[in-house]
Order: C-alpha cells, then sequence, then structure tokens
C-alpha cells in the first residue's frame, strides 16, 4: 500500500489506475519519431515495438484493425513516424505509446505530402488535360531550364544534336534541389516565357531520392508551369519518378533523352519528307504550267474567233460549202430525172416482140461459148455421181444377194416371208431366185 500526501493509502492498482487518467489527461495526442526495435506481431495480428533514440525507449502497441492497413513492412532499425496517446499498462505499470498510425520518417512524410498535395492540384483543375498546351510542329529555339552542370543537360543536348542540328538551344541555369530552388526554377521560368524568345521550355534534371527531386514538388512551381503561356516539356529524374511539376506541364517525358527526342524530328526522316514535299511541289507546279498553257491556247483561239477577218473569212466558207451542196443537190436530181427518162424509154422498146427478141438475141450471144464449155462438164460429173449411186444401191439391193444362190419367198399378197409361223401348209408361195421366180407349196412336216 502507499501513502498519499494527504494522508490517503492507495493500493498498486489505485495508484497505477492514478497515473493513467494522468498521463491519458497530460497527453491526449504526440507524434514520437524514432527508430524500431523488438518488433513482434504475434498471431493476435496486433504489432509490438519500441521506439527508441540513442538515450532512451519507450514501449509502443498498435491493434490489428489499423496494423493491417500499414504500406510498408515495419523491420527493426527502420527510422518511422508514429502517432497515438500516452497511456499506462496497469498490470505491469508500464507506460506505452497506443498508436492510431505509423509511416516511415522522412521519406515517408514527403510521400504523404506528396500525395496531398497532387489531390489539392488535381481539384483545382492545374492537372486537366484540356488545358494543355499542343507542341509547336517544328521547334526553332528551346530554352532549357536545369542545372548547366548535371548530367541531364548533356543528355538533352547530345540527342539534339545528334537528331535535329539546326536546332537553337540555350540553356536557362537553375539549381535543382534545395529550399531556394522552386522560387529561382519559378523566376526563370517567368523571365523565359516574357521574353517571346522561346518555342518550347524542356523543364529537367537528372534522377535521385524523393527528397532530391522535391523541389520540383513544389506547390508554387506546379501552378507556375500549367500558367506558363509557352509550351512546357517536363522530364524530372528516371521513368519511375513522379513529381507535381511533370505532371502540369503540357508534355511529360519519362527521361531527359526521351524529352529531347519529343521535342525535335529526326534528320532522316524529316529529310525525306522535304524531299516528298520538293516532288509534290515541282509535279504541282509542272501540272499548273501545263494547265495555263491549255488555258492560253484557248483564250487565243476564241480571240483569233472574234476577229473581222476570221469572220468574214468563216462567213465566206459557210457560203462555199452551201453553194457546193447546191450544185450536188442539183446534180443529183438531174441524174434522176436522165434515170427515169431511159427506164420510160425501154418500156417503151418492150412494146415490140420483134426488138426485145433481138435484144435477148444479143445479150445471149456472148454466152454461148461458156455453154458449150461447161455444159459438157457438167454431164460428166452428172454421170459419175449416178453410176457411184447405182453401185451403192446394188451393194445394199436384195437381187445382189440372190444372185449368190439364195431365195426369197413372197406369200401371194407380196410379203416377204420372215418365219414358219407366217405360213400354213399347202399354202403357194413365190420364191425369187438370181435369174427368175419359182412357184413353191409348203407342205406338212408329216408329209
Amino acid at each position: 500500500m502507499t501513502e498519499t500526501a494527504t494522508g490517503e493509502i492507495l493500493t498498486p492498482s489505485q495508484l497505477n489506475t492514478l497515473a493513467r487518467s494522468l498521463l491519458e489527461d497530460a497527453f491526449p495526442l504526440v507524434l514520437v519519431e524514432g527508430e524500431l526495435g523488438n518488433v513482434s506481431r504475434p498471431a493476435s495480428g496486433h504489432l509490438y515495438f519500441t521506439l527508441k533514440d540513442a538515450r532512451a525507449q519507450v514501449r509502443c502497441a498498435m491493434f490489428r484493425p489499423k496494423s493491417q492497413w500499414l504500406r510498408f513492412q515495419p523491420r527493426e532499425g527502420l527510422k518511422v513516424l508514429a502517432r497515438g496517446r500516452l497511456t499506462l499498462y496497469e498490470a505491469r505499470g508500464d507506460y506505452q505509446l497506443i498508436l492510431d498510425s505509423l509511416e516511415e520518417a522522412g521519406e515517408g512524410a514527403l510521400r504523404r505530402a506528396f500525395e496531398e498535395l497532387k489531390a489539392k492540384l488535381l481539384a483545382d483543375g492545374v492537372f486537366d488535360a484540356a488545358r494543355k498546351r499542343p507542341l509547336p510542329a517544328y521547334v526553332r529555339r528551346l530554352g532549357v531550364i536545369t542545372s548547366p552542370s548535371g548530367a541531364a543537360v548533356r543528355d538533352v543536348l547530345s540527342v539534339l544534336a545528334r537528331r535535329f542540328p539546326l536546332l537553337e538551344v540555350e540553356i536557362l541555369p537553375v539549381p535543382v534541389q534545395g529550399d531556394g530552388a522552386p522560387a529561382q526554377i519559378i523566376a526563370m521560368l517567368r523571365r523565359a516565357a516574357a521574353s517571346g524568345r522561346y518555342d518550347a521550355l524542356l523543364l529537367t534534371r537528372g534522377g535521385g531520392s524523393l527528397e532530391d527531386l522535391w523541389a520540383f514538388n513544389d506547390e508554387a512551381l506546379a501552378r507556375a508551369v500549367a500558367d506558363c503561356p509557352v509550351p512546357v516539356v517536363a522530364a524530372v529524374g528516371h521513368e519511375t519518378d513522379a513529381c507535381l511539376a511533370e505532371f502540369a506541364a503540357d508534355l511529360r517525358a519519362p527521361t531527359p533523352s526521351a524529352a529531347a527526342e519529343l521535342l525535335v524530328p529526326e534528320r532522316r526522316g524529316l529529310l525525306a519528307r522535304l524531299r516528298a514535299l520538293h516532288r509534290r511541289v515541282a509535279d504541282l507546279g509542272q501540272y499548273r504550267l501545263q494547265r495555263a498553257a491549255q488555258q492560253a491556247d484557248r483564250a487565243a483561239l476564241r480571240l483569233d474567233a472574234l476577229r473581222p477577218q476570221a469572220r468574214l473569212q468563216m462567213l465566206r466558207q459557210r457560203q462555199q460549202d452551201a453553194l457546193r451542196r447546191l450544185h450536188a443537190a442539183w446534180s443529183l436530181a438531174a441524174e434522176r430525172r436522165a434515170a427515169a427518162l431511159r427506164h420510160a424509154q425501154a418500156g417503151l422498146r418492150g412494146q415490140h416482140p420483134q426488138r426485145r427478141l433481138d435484144d435477148l438475141g444479143r445479150r445471149l450471144q456472148p454466152l454461148r461459148p461458156r455453154l458449150a464449155t461447161i455444159l459438157p462438164r457438167r454431164l460428166q460429173a452428172e454421170a459419175q455421181r449416178l453410176r457411184a449411186t447405182a453401185r451403192a444401191l446394188e451393194t445394199i439391193s436384195p437381187l445382189a444377194t440372190v444372185a449368190r444362190g439364195y431365195a426369197i419367198l413372197q406369200q401371194q399378197d407380196g410379203r416377204v416371208v420372215r418365219s414358219v409361223q407366217q405360213v400354213r401348209p399347202g399354202e403357194r408361195l413365190g420364191a425369187r431366185v438370181g435369174d427368175g421366180q419359182l412357184h413353191v407349196r409348203v407342205e406338212s412336216p408329216d408329209d
């Protein structure tokens, strides 16, 4: 038992309860940064560890409903930032922190600040794609806002010289990390935009940790990039790095070298395009020259046709054509009248038979020698055809068969007997043989 200043005697339990109340009232919420030690996670899922520095340590507990949402794996020696309330574990008389949240110190705090600021700028429309400006098709003069001694500027210049040596590049030197870097970058960005010298601006630096790149996560810098009237390309760090200034830029590139490739065309591709355009311009010029020449020729013809002398010549030509057509029509009519007259005279001559016969005789006289030559030939040809036909008929004639020893039986009505079923016993038949005909009678087989 313990006696208080008032003379009241307390038990250990009462003392610890009083101490717990005093601790919780005096420290409702605390933030403690330290190094993890004695980390354990039993089957219950609760997390127990100590937070320590070089001279002291304090016990901590984080119960399962909150410890299961940690975004990192607690391990020995890791520096963390813990938030919770101070209390006393009455059973052992040990005071401890009951934690509501736990995150990595340093980079973890920066990451949380990054996410909070990113959400704020996103809500304000700083990252909206609709307000971003397109890059010019061909950049003539480029301003590179970066450290003049960094590796990023060397990579950028190397790529630009290889791809497009005609580009004018100006280095606008600024510090790229440290507390004063954001303000100097903003000032350079505004001076470059106000000068009107540049078609585009490149904001870049090499890789590093989140703390090294933190200048490019400044809220004022992100808003200045978004408000810049000149298109801004941002390439900060490596491909996995992400900064708020990049999200606010009109175009984000994964690396400084990639940004240089996006800003200028490739030399060979540009030369090929220029050659194609040159051919197209030449073809178009040739086509337009030919078209203009044709139009000039047609205009000259129209002007020539409108001259009085040409008009008079055209009328004379039309008059001569009309006279020729009239003469041709008169000649045709005269020929038709002459033909009609000859036809009428021939009809009159046809009324005298003797004249008609004399005329026919004169017309037949030239044909007589031809008839004397053609007629014997025609008769000879017909005789040969007749002899060939006779030979063919003789070959297929029944008489030829009979001449070889056969006979043809015929009934009284002349029908040829082809079967024994056609005749009756006692019937009279005729038998034709080679040199005549015999009369026979059909006998019964029994006779």
